[in-house]
C-alpha cells in the first residue's frame, strides 16, 4: 500500500486540531465536489482522497494509529503484537539458537504484503479498509423505497433505500471498501445518511406532526376541513367548541416504518385558532352582545 500523506492532502499541518481538520475538509470538499464538477475526473479522485484523509484524521483513534503506523494503521495491533513478538524472540534467541534476522523479515513481510526469498509460510491476510461516505437526501427522497447509484472508488453501485430511513442512520455496504491485502476479504462501505427536511411536517421516528389555523367561528360552531397529509389529503370533523393547541391523531398517516412494508406511523394536527382581524362595526356590535350574554 503505498504511504499517503492525509495531512498534506487536507493541507494542514500535524499538529492541526479536531476543528482545524474539519474546517479544511469542508473547504475541500465544496471545491471538488462532483456536482459543482461535472465530468471532472480529476476533481473526482481529489474529492476522494479529501474524504478519505478526513475519515482517518477526524477519528482520534484513527489519527494515532496513522501517526504511529503511517501507511500500516490500520493493522497497528497486529503490528504491535508482533513487534512484541519480535522482541521477545530476540531476547531468547541467542540463549535458544531460535530465530535469525532473515526470519524476522520475513514474518514482517508476510504480515504487510512485503516479499522474501526465505518465506516460511503463507503470507498472513487482511481485511481492507472500511470506507465512509455520507448521502445527502431530502425527506421526500425516504418516503418511498427507491434504488440510487453510488460511485465509490470510480466503481458504480446500485443500492437500494429502504422507505423510511432516518437521518443519521448507517447502512452497511458489504465488500465495497478497500482492497484487502494478500487476498483478504475488501473492506465494507458506511454510508451515512443526512436527511434534510423542507416540508411542512415534522418528523419523529415514524409519526409526522404538523400545525393547521383554524378559524374562530369554526372553532366555535364545529365544521369541517381539509388537511395535507404527507402524500394526499384528507376531511377532518372539526368539533364545537374546539379549544386552541387541541391535536387530533390520524393513525397510520404518519411516516413509513423502517423495512416494515405497508406500516406507517401516524400524524398528529395541531390546530391553531386565528383570531379575526380589521372588523367591522356590525362584527364589533355583535361580539359586543355576546359578551354581554356570557
Amino acid at each position: 500500500m503505498a504511504f499517503i500523506d492525509y495531512y498534506k492532502t487536507l493541507d494542514v499541518s500535524k499538529t492541526a486540531t479536531e476543528a482545524e481538520i474539519k474546517k479544511a475538509y469542508r473547504k475541500l470538499a465544496r471545491k471538488y465536489h462532483p456536482d459543482l464538477n461535472p465530468n471532472d475526473k480529476e476533481a473526482e479522485q481529489k474529492f476522494k482522497e479529501v474524504n478519505e484523509a478526513h475519515e482517518v484524521l477526524s477519528n482520534p483513534e484513527n489519527r494515532k494509529k496513522y501517526d504511529d503506523h503511517g501507511e500500516h494503521w490500520q493493522h497497528a495491533e497486529e503490528y504491535e503484537k508482533a513487534k512484541q513478538q519480535e522482541q521477545y524472540q530476540r531476547s531468547t534467541s541467542s540463549q535458544y539458537g531460535g530465530y535469525s534476522e532473515e526470519d524476522f523479515s520475513d514474518f514482517f513481510g508476510s504480515m504487510f504484503g512485503g516479499r522474501s526469498g526465505h518465506s516460511r509460510g503463507q503470507q498472513v491476510r487482511f481485511k481492507g479498509q472500511d470506507f465512509n461516505a455520507q448521502l445527502q437526501l431530502n425527506l421526500k427522497d425516504v418516503y418511498t423505497t427507491h434504488k440510487r447509484t453510488l460511485t465509490v472508488n470510480n466503481k458504480n453501485i446500485r443500492i437500494t433505500i429502504p422507505a423510511g430511513i432516518e437521518n443519521g442512520q448507517i447502512i452497511k455496504i458489504k465488500g465495497h471498501g478497500g482492497k484487502g491485502v494478500n487476498n483478504g476479504p475488501n473492506g465494507d462501505l458506511y454510508i451515512e445518511f443526512s436527511i434534510l427536511n423542507d416540508t411542512a411536517f415534522k418528523r419523529d421516528g415514524d409519526n409526522l406532526y404538523t400545525t393547521i389555523n383554524l378559524d374562530l367561528y369554526k372553532a366555535l360552531l364545529g365544521g369541517e376541513v381539509t388537511v395535507k397529509t404527507f402524500d394526499s389529503k384528507v376531511k377532518l370533523n372539526v368539533k364545537p367548541e374546539t379549544q386552541n393547541g387541541t391535536k387530533v391523531k390520524l393513525k397510520g398517516k404518519g411516516f413509513p416504518k423502517y423495512k416494515k412494508e405497508g406500516q406507517f406511523g401516524d400524524l398528529y394536527v395541531t390546530y391553531h385558532i386565528k383570531m379575526p382581524t380589521q372588523l367591522t362595526e356590525k362584527e364589533k356590535e355583535l361580539f359586543t352582545e355576546l359578551s354581554k350574554l356570557r
